[in-house]
């Protein structure tokens, strides 16, 4: 397995999104891992501002030159925004994938939202045990 950030201030899903509170808002986006795994992304499809998602819900795909797969929601939320620019430039998924390109914002629907999520060492962990 290629070496792969995962960001100590971040938490993560199984699915391989990452997660950042900032205040009452959570930002969203595809893990360094999952865009290796990917290849060149040449699509991101955005769900709807406004659109309420459960934890592991799809909320929209994105597409690489390899595959298409689905995005899912690691906490329970209301989407307050979207990454527009992933639009016109979908290769910044795969040239920050922590920075420039995330992909939603959340409001959490649910106390404690991310009790579910893994920190960045059990996030490793779990992508080494997948062989």
């Amino acid at each position: 397995m290629s070496e792969f950030e995962a960001p100590k201030e971040l938490l993560y899903s199984k699915e391989d999104e990452w997660v950042r509170a900032e205040g009452d808002t959570y930002v969203v986006g595809v893990t360094d891992y999952a865009q290796q795994q990917l290849g060149d992304v040449v699509f991101v499809e955005l769900p709807e501002v406004g659109a309420e998602f459960a934890a592991g819900d799809s909320f929209g795909t994105i597409e690489s030159v390899k595959a298409v797969s689905d995005l899912f929601c690691p906490i329970s939320g209301r989407v307050t925004a979207v990454n527009s620019d992933l639009d016109a430039a979908p290769e910044k998924v795969n040239q920050d994938p922590y920075g420039e390109a995330w992909i939603i914002k959340l409001e959490a629907t649910v106390d404690d939202p991310c009790a579910a999520l893994l920190d960045a060492d059990g996030y490793v962990a779990f992508c080494a045990g997948r062989g």
